[in-house]
């Protein structure tokens, strides 16, 4: 199937064009055709697989075929992040190109004014983040009466967020009569019951089940001692000459800390998290996109959106304790079909994590001692039978410290933080 079989309308299959696209992904191809026939649509998808063209292309369609021209905000996208709220518009505003919809982006962490004095001026499509858009409606700078379309995307991590709550307020000021587009990587029941709740009759699509890895992504694990671990990273990086890569690390401390290390070791690099300005943010992503920065170092939250072509490196240099994560970090490279390389870096600590990811792709990840920072104890990471625990994930629990006053993250609590869980999402 080309996009010219797709029914759209001639602006918008001009700017596809322009922009080199001429297949859609199983996901465009699956999903526009719903949009475009005015249903609701539950789109099962992660992060690389397509989907914003999936929802923006029909919502381009339809409000081209309007007859007549209604001033207020048509089309509401609401998504977790600034750095995939900006995706996204930047994405719009290409596929717009030849047609004059306008449209705007709208997040917190910048002056409110700029905001404010652009939407006075009318908008067609908005995308917003939850917090900056209730802001904004606080101050009765923005109605959503008129919204004919609402996308709701990366759901999933919306409740990892806590926006759950923001955005049922949204849904209540929206109109009954609207179409809704909404997009998850996973389904659990919470979100589950929020898609019941704001969809109506919708059609299923799903792309790429979330416990899957793209297949040209070369995956590789290194046993190594915490202390270990900023050696071992400027050791790959100078001994392979690694350029353009995104390394995650669990925390925002812990990111900041990292860079440092690097540029003592002329290694350019920098942090990308949530206590980073906005403008410290797009700089960085930016300098990284032009291959000004060898590594761009991410918290699992400020990278969401975070999308780099012919991205080569992603580092795990702190595994993740939620395995989903690991599928949507090393998602980042490996994409249209192009090669990568995903390594981690798993301590005593982690074996645990380890093993639940092996579990959830379902492909071992043997872990290689031969660098020159190894852990003594080998370790190889197979799937087990659900409800099984393999004898290392034992051991490596029961060897684990207890956590000190300061518990598990890389900084002294403060009075504002609570102890770590495994949905944590306070330090990232």
């Amino acid at each position: 199937m080309q996009f010219t079989d797709l029914s759209l309308d001639e602006p918008l299959l001009k700017a596809i064009k322009q922009q080199g696209y001429e297949t859609p992904t199983p996901i465009q191809e699956q999903a526009i055709p719903i949009a475009l026939a005015g249903k609701d649509l539950l789109g099962c998808a992660q992060t690389g697989t397509g989907k914003t063209a999936a929802f923006s292309l029909p919502i381009l369609h339809h409000l081209l075929q309007e007859k007549v021209y209604k001033k207020g905000i048509k089309a509401l996208i609401l998504t977790p992040t600034r750095e995939l709220a900006i995706q996204i518009e930047e994405n719009i505003a290409a596929y717009a190109t030849f047609t004059k919809i306008s449209h705007m982006v709208v997040f917190g962490g910048v002056n409110i004014n700029t905001q404010i004095t652009a939407l006075r001026k009318g908008v067609d499509i908005l995308v917003a983040t939850p917090g900056r858009l209730l802001d904004l409606i606080g101050q009765k700078v923005i109605t959503l009466d008129k919204v004919e379309y609402f996308v709701l995307d990366e759901a999933d991590r919306m409740l990892d967020m806590g926006f759950i709550h923001d955005i049922k307020k949204v849904v209540k000021m929206l109109p009954l009569q609207r179409q809704t587009l909404f997009f998850s990587a996973t389904m659990p029941d919470e979100i589950a019951k929020l898609a019941n709740t704001i969809l109506n009759n919708p059609e299923r699509v799903e792309v790429t089940p979330v416990s899957s890895t793209a297949e040209k992504i070369t995956q590789q694990v290194y046993s190594v001692d915490k202390p270990d671990k900023p050696k071992l990273l400027t050791h790959l990086l100078k001994k392979d000459k690694m350029h353009t890569v995104l390394v995650f690390t669990r925390t925002k401390h812990g990111a900041d800390r990292l860079v440092k290390t690097l540029q003592k070791q002329h290694i350019s690099a920098a942090a990308i998290h949530g206590n980073k300005s906005q403008n410290a943010r797009q700089a960085a992503l930016q300098a990284f996109k032009a291959n000004k920065l060898a590594v761009l170092v991410a918290t699992d939250i400020a990278a969401r959106g975070i999308d780099v072509e012919d991205l080569k490196y992603v580092i795990n240099y702190d595994l993740p304790n939620i395995p989903e994560t690991y599928v949507h970090r090393i998602g980042r490279t490996g994409r249209a079909g192009a090669s990568g390389l995903a390594i981690s870096f798993c301590d005593l600590e982690e074996r645990e994590y380890l093993q639940d990811i092996v579990n959830l792709i379902n492909l071992p990840l043997p872990v290689d001692n031969s660098h020159p920072y190894p852990m003594r104890d080998t370790f190889v990471a197979v799937p087990l039978p659900k409800g099984a625990k393999s004898k290392a994930a034992v051991a490596a629990k029961k060897a684990k410290p207890k956590p000190s006053f300061h518990g598990r993250g890389d900084r002294p609590r403060n009075n504002n933080e609570r102890p770590k869980s495994k949905n944590d999402r306070w330090n990232r």
